[in-house]
């Protein structure tokens, strides 16, 4: 029964109509015809404080003269609101009390209410829209058996996986063939049965394969992650099946077995070459499917589709994109290695585990939920690197602005030798950019020691390693060994022939 006093109270405190309705839970004519009924009896929450909910309510509706009969509910309409997501015919009974307590006439109770709503559902063969509410359920599995493709260089005849999504209510389905099972073909059926049905259900049920569900048990549901993200992105909600329980999704059971007969079965003498080829045959099957006539009921699965799509969740604005998900250590250059490739992380996070999501397109990575950075992903040659300056710590920031090219093109200025090292410091680091410090360290000895010094400082360093280091170059030139003679004749010599010890060596000790 609704409380009219709490709506005389919560008028009381100067709430609009639509905010006491909502608080209450009716509709708005009742909050509207009740603070009218009180309003011309010049009644307030105050002046009623004292009456009980009996006297409250014949004040506000006195019963009227003559014979009362029961108002007998418009179960036509009840059946098109039962057809509505989240309604009840509990709700329904409250409604049409309400409105009969309005207008004098005395409602039947709620046991009477629905008796006599399934004798109007079973004169009209009505119960199916009672099972199955349009736009709240997809179903989805894939098919057991499958379809064959044959390789058009060996002959070999390759499987393809049939993909089944049916709506409950209008039975209205989508079928798609795929090469495999895995997550990426699960992902991308999804996002193409939802184009084709041009909106989003509110649930989403389907078996419990690995692709799509972890873990389901009576207390715990874990879904794949990227399956998630593809609910969220949609905005529906995932609720497998009951393990063992086919009866969960007994509507695409049976479109499955629609499926084989009126789809495979028919094209089971044909050749495919490509899976476009066989796609497009499966497509003028499944069109030919939704459109044939029931046999014991008027109309099609397209026709009721037609009313079901009117109240679909709407499509995002874009499309999901399939991403599949790993987790990394930054390294200690600030990077992490993902499919070969190298893409920098804030140095902060250096050691930590982070979750990269890979999309065709872009890398992201996220450390506890939270998203810390993204780049553009990488394709080609193995080793790459992606560095964004702001990833660095704060002494590689200040070198950031320098490019190897540049500090190559510096020491060719200086000399060939210069260039030899500079190009081996370069190239002796995972990053480049790591290499930059010692670059412009040795570059700058020519500021203290002049071009021609550093010059054979270098010459000197490459005669004892191909790799010299900034330190060693260093230690040259301040010990001044590049002012003396590389190396004598002998020892010219000796580089290019090798040590030879001679006729003296062996013959010694012979008389």
């Amino acid at each position: 029964m609704t409380n009219y006093r709490e709506i005389l109270r919560l008028k009381s405190l100067g709430l609009n109509h639509s905010q006491i309705s909502s608080s209450m839970g009716v509709s708005r004519q009742t909050t509207v015809t009740v603070l009218q009924r009180a309003a011309e009896q010049g009644s307030t929450y105050q002046t009623v404080a004292e009456l009980s909910d009996r006297e409250l309510f014949k004040m506000l509706y006195p019963p009227a003269t003559g014979q009362l009969s029961y108002k007998m509910p418009d179960y036509e309409l009840i059946h098109r609101e039962m057809a509505k997501s989240g309604v009840t015919l509990q709700l329904l009974w409250m409604e049409y009390s309400d409105q009969c307590r309005v207008a004098n006439e005395i409602p039947y109770q709620l046991t009477q209410f629905k008796k006599y709503y399934r004798e109007y559902a079973v004169k009209n063969k009505a119960t199916m829209r009672i099972s199955h509410k349009p736009g709240e359920i997809m179903e989805v599995d894939w098919a057991g058996q499958t379809a064959e493709i044959t390789d058009n260089e060996t002959g070999a005849i390759i499987a393809a996986s049939i993909f089944v999504a049916v709506l409950p209510y209008s039975g209205y389905a989508y079928v798609e063939a795929f090469l495999g099972q895995d997550q990426e073909a699960w992902v991308t059926a999804h996002v193409n049965a939802y184009r084709f049905f041009g909106g989003v259900t509110r649930i989403l049920v389907p078996d419990n394969l690995k692709s799509g569900v972890i873990k389901n048990t009576r207390d715990d549901i874990v879904l794949n992650k990227s399956y998630q993200e593809m609910a969220e992105h949609y905005g529906t909600a995932v609720v497998p099946t009951r393990v063992r329980a086919p009866r969960d999704k007994a509507t695409v059971e049976g479109a499955v077995g629609h499926v084989s007969t009126f789809i495979l079965a028919a094209i089971r003498n044909q050749r495919f070459f490509t899976l476009r080829e066989l796609n497009k045959v499966i497509k003028e099957r499944l069109h030919a499917l939704n459109h044939r006539q029931f046999q014991k009921k008027d109309g099609s699965r397209a026709s009721m589709f037609s009313e079901e799509r009117a109240v679909l969740l709407p499509l995002p604005s874009r499309e999901y994109e399939y991403a599949t998900w790993k987790i990394a250590t930054v390294q200690y250059n600030y990077h992490v290695s993902v499919d070969g490739q190298f893409y920098s992380i804030p140095y902060e996070y250096i050691k930590r585990k982070v979750d990269v999501r890979l999309t065709h397109s872009t890398v992201e990575v996220f450390f506890e939920c939270s998203r810390i950075c993204s780049h553009v992903r990488l394709y080609g040659r193995q080793g790459q690197y992606s560095t964004q300056e702001a990833h660095m710590p704060p002494n590689h920031q200040q070198y950031a602005q320098w490019s190897g090219e540049r500090f190559r093109k510096w020491a060719t200025q200086i000399g060939p030798n210069t260039a030899t090292v500079v190009e081996a410091i370069l190239t002796g680091y995972k990053v480049e950019q790591q290499g930059y410090r010692a670059c412009m360290a040795l570059l700058k000895l020519s500021d203290n020691y002049t071009p021609q010094r550093l010059e054979a400082a270098c010459d000197k360093a490459l005669y004892y390693t191909p790799r010299p280091s900034y330190k060693s170059v260093q230690a040259i030139l301040k010990s001044g060994q590049d002012k003396t003679s590389q190396t004598s004749d002998a020892s010219l010599e000796a580089s290019t022939s090798g040590f030879v010890r001679g006729a003296d060596y062996y013959g010694r000790g012979r008389k």
